[in-house]
């Protein structure tokens, strides 16, 4: 519960450090001076002054009474998750309560974490007595980590609005910031209701049979004749047919690059966090299909194993190892990440590899070990497509910076399509996507494979 640390008023010290005067005493006091100089120019104006200064006092010190004659009379408190997801619009909530008995005009300082760069987030309302109010506020973190929230502080105007009393309540609280949960548990709705395309998850016709057998049912009209068990029909003197199941439990792997390249940022967030909250996704996909899924993340050296499973306790599993993961600005070791795989990964598996080749060049250094995974896994392959090089290919160039500008921008936008032919070529598998679209590419893609029976 908040502490208010300065509500009292029973010491001097606390009095002067809780009282605020407000912009109406500053005017009302530069009228009286003014009023004063005008007094040595008419001094049949000198008692009038006196007794308009004489009831400006009285007033003062009713308003002080007003808010001071009450210990409590503001409480309020911030109602905050525990975790807040990150790259989504996060909802928090403060509540008050006005305990004078008159209405009193106030004004909330929130002190949110110095992340989001908000030093001005404030709120003015007038509360009735005893009626509490609930004020809502939508923060959206861009990275993952430990975020302070400090103090709230409110002032409470008195009954004339010449003085305004501080309270500050002890609400800090540290807040983890984690992957796109939100987005998860969207998806998991809409998944349940039946309406993935709102969501943009593409409807993708199963491609034939899946290999796994299920059980053996009664025909019935619509049923498809060529799944006509006969032995099962001879015995039963009718017909029967036999039913199959998607394939499941088979491994699913999001592989994470951490190197320097994944630190490039976009709309406020690096490529990591965007690879990040798609594998995160995917692996709830998987898991609600019935697959296995694990996590690997790499740079230099290998960071993180997590081997594949499907229990339900995967998912926390993998947020909690998503957390933490940070890039530490090194080139990716893709020789080193294959030896993993090939010591780790015995069962064929579809991996998706996350990472980022600005250059046909910088692809083709680690094509070597792509085309060996490819032998013995099904690889995916989704990197970034800077969306930022359509608005400079779509500008007609001035002079001739822009003209340069504009041909560098063609040539990296024509890398990233011969990169696409290339990987295409040696049997890998690709997503070429803008940041913000790459969780709906991954998830229709592994959903793709699912219709086609790759996995």
């Amino acid at each position: 519960m908040a502490v208010d640390r300065q509500s009292g008023g029973s010491s001097i010290t606390g009095f002067f450090k809780s009282l605020y005067l407000n912009n109406l005493f500053f005017i009302t006091l530069g009228i009286y001076v003014l009023a004063f100089f005008v007094c040595f120019i008419f001094d049949e104006l000198f008692y009038l002054v006196q007794l308009a200064l004489g009831v400006f006092g009285v007033f003062l010190i009713l308003d002080i009474i007003s808010v001071y004659r009450q210990k409590r009379g503001i409480t309020a408190s911030r109602n905050c998750p525990d975790r807040l997801s990150n790259g989504d619009i996060n909802t928090i909530s403060i509540s008050v309560t006005n305990r004078y008995p008159f209405s009193a005009r106030i004004k909330i300082i929130e002190e949110v974490p110095f992340q989001f760069q908000k030093r001005d987030l404030s709120f003015k309302l007038k509360l009735t007595s005893n009626k509490p109010e609930v004020l809502y506020y939508d923060l959206r973190p861009t990275e993952r980590g430990v975020y302070q929230f400090g103090a709230l502080n409110v002032y409470a105007a008195g009954i004339f609005g010449f003085i305004s009393k501080r309270y500050r309540f002890d609400n800090s609280k540290n807040v983890a910031v984690y992957p796109s949960f939100l987005e998860m548990h969207k998806y998991e709705l809409l998944a349940a209701s039946h309406r993935l395309t709102d969501y943009g998850v593409k409807r993708i016709r199963r491609i034939g049979h899946a290999t796994e057998f299920d059980h053996i049912k009664h025909y019935i009209i619509g049923d498809d004749p060529r799944t006509i068990n006969y032995k099962a029909t001879a015995r039963m003197n009718q017909l029967m047919v036999n039913t199959y199941q998607e394939e499941k439990s088979q491994p699913v792997y999001c592989l994470i690059d951490k190197g320097r390249t994944m630190k490039m940022p976009f709309i406020s967030m690096t490529l990591l966090d965007y690879a990040i909250n798609s594998s995160l996704m995917v692996c709830s996909t998987a898991l609600n299909k019935g697959d296995k899924v694990g996590l690997i993340t790499f740079s230099k050296e290998i960071d993180e194993i997590l081997p594949a499973d499907k229990q339900r306790r995967q998912r926390n599993k993998i947020l909690e190892t998503l957390y933490a993961q940070k890039t530490d600005f090194k080139e990716s070791d893709y020789e080193r990440l294959y030896i993993t795989i090939r010591r780790k990964l015995t069962q064929r598996s579809l991996i998706i590899l996350y990472t980022n080749f600005e250059t046909v060049n910088g692809m083709r250094r680690q094509l070597k070990y792509l085309r060996s995974m490819a032998k013995d896994h099904l690889v995916l392959v989704a990197f970034f497509l800077n969306s930022e090089f359509n608005e400079v290919l779509d500008t007609t160039p001035n002079n001739l910076e822009e003209t340069f500008r504009k041909g560098v921008a063609e040539k990296l936008s024509n890398d990233k399509q011969l990169i696409v032919k290339e990987l295409n070529r040696n049997g890998i598998h690709t997503i070429l996507s803008k940041p913000e679209n790459l969780t709906i590419n991954s998830i229709n893609k592994y959903l793709e494979f699912k219709s086609r029976g790759l996995i």
